[in-house]
């Protein structure tokens, strides 16, 4: 299986297993570039960093009250911010392990957070059904813009140079076009557990609560491509592309990690794939600029980090 296919089959391709969290871990993600780091947030009110390579631990950062949901990491990996139940975006240095902003204002728990490009703005997605936009130039700690469009919790934000997309459990994913200030809502009709764009913010994968991954055209809202087999009817699994953008990865409620070819939508072999987690998968990331690795977490308490052999 050529790199650029995806990982399968997974199950041979276990590099490390990160350990750490008591209990649940909800969002792993990789620092920025060629690092092979990543930070984890669990239901343990802790997020931790990892070296991908070794699967040791280097460091804790212990202040959340609650449990963590969201992390984002920022173009330089110089700081990072989280967000959970504490109903607050924290917003962390990284070499200090110190927080250097608590930013409030939700009325609920915050499930999304996400920096801009270059990590000056920072957007927050709430159990309130709001979306936040936060200066992290600016001296004041208000918002500087809040979507009020949908109608239950907002699970999910992407957020690039013009566009913010947003998915929300009322079934509707939004984009906001911020040059025009036009909002576009396309409606899936299940909750939606993530948007993922793609590099070019042609196209994205929307996965939502009814077992089904879309490929969807981000300029009109047409469905490309149905990606299913999998089992996700009940938590925020987070799907992503494989290297190339030349498959879609996700993991699902079984403990599975399921990969499609992007173009004809068909299971990667083997099909369907071995159970590699004992408990739901919660999220799947794929390294930003190695074609063979790629992160699962899961509410086993696990991340496990997947490296195929980079001659197949």
């Amino acid at each position: 299986m050529a790199p650029s296919r995806g990982l399968q089959p997974i199950a041979r391709n276990l590099h490390v297993s990160l350990s750490g969290h008591k209990g649940p871990v909800h969002v792993a993600r990789y620092a920025k570039g060629t690092a092979k780091y990543i930070l984890t947030g669990g239901q343990d009110r802790t997020v931790r960093l990892f070296n991908a390579s070794l699967g040791t631990e280097i460091k804790a950062f212990t202040a959340h009250g609650y449990e963590v949901l969201s992390i984002t990491v920022a173009h330089d990996n110089a700081k990072f911010a989280s967000s959970g139940g504490d109903r607050s975006v924290f917003v962390w240095d990284v070499a200090t392990g110190t927080t250097t902003r608590r930013l409030a204002g939700h009325m609920g728990k915050i499930h999304a957070v996400e920096f801009n490009e270059d990590a000056s703005v920072v957007a927050s997605g709430s159990y309130d059904s709001t979306v936040r936009l936060w200066d992290l130039r600016a001296q004041s700690r208000q918002a500087i813009q809040v979507l009020e469009e949908a109608r239950d919790a907002v699970q999910t934000i992407h957020i690039d140079s013009t566009m913010i997309t947003t998915g929300s459990v009322d079934g509707h994913v939004r984009t906001y076009d911020i040059r025009k200030g036009e909002l576009r809502s396309d409606y899936i009709g299940s909750p939606i557990a993530a948007v993922v764009p793609t590099q070019d913010s042609q196209t994205m994968l929307v996965t939502s609560l009814d077992s089904h991954i879309r490929l969807m055209d981000m300029t009109n809202g047409n469905m490309l491509n149905d990606f299913t087999g999998h089992v996700n009817m009940s938590y925020r699994c987070r799907g992503c592309f494989g290297h190339g953008e030349a498959s879609v990865v996700c993991g699902d409620e079984k403990g599975m990690v399921w990969a499609w070819d992007l173009l004809d939508a068909k299971a990667l072999e083997p099909n369907p794939p071995p159970k590699v987690h004992q408990k739901v998968i919660t999220w799947t990331e794929h390294h930003p600029s190695d074609p063979n690795e790629m992160v699962t977490a899961s509410a086993d308490g696990t991340c496990k980090v997947w490296r195929s052999p980079s001659s197949e």
